[in-house]
């Protein structure tokens, strides 16, 4: 067991560093503490707003993705319709085309076989001429 002294000494100098360390170092302390408290409140509340722009950032990016893949559709769909449109208008220019070919090649078919039979009927004149001629004159020769 100590002796009274010392511990009436140990007392008296707690007592004194508690004043001291009260009087200069307790407010210091103390608002060191107040001022990380409230900048560890503060940086949660900017962690939960930051939070919160992520969320709705996160919305936003998935509602513009979800408007651009609608737009692609669409462009692709008007491309497609628009290709169906073009490849039928030219099926149908070839087929007009292939009837006017057609339609000429038939006018001059014809006009060709009019000439052809023109002069066919121009040479069989002339033979029949030629051999009725020759049947009054009595020159045929029977072959």
């Amino acid at each position: 067991m100590p002796h009274t002294g010392t511990v009436i000494w140990m007392l008296i100098g707690f007592l004194a560093v508690f004043f001291l360390l009260k009087k200069f170092a307790w407010k210091p302390v103390l608002n060191a503490l107040k001022h990380r408290e409230e900048s560890i409140e503060n940086a949660l509340r900017a962690a939960d707003a930051a939070k919160q722009d992520m969320e709705r950032l996160h919305i936003d990016n998935e509602r513009i993705i979800a408007e651009a893949k609608q737009e692609r559709d669409r462009i692709f769909k008007e491309a497609r319709d628009l290709k169906e449109t073009i490849v039928l208008d030219a099926k149908e220019q070839a087929i007009s085309e292939a009837e006017k070919l057609i339609e000429t090649a038939r006018s001059n078919i014809k006009s060709e076989k009019k000439c052809c039979n023109k002069r066919n009927k121009g040479i069989c004149s002339a033979i029949i001429c030629t051999y009725c001629r020759k049947a009054l004159t009595g020159k045929i020769s029977r072959r």
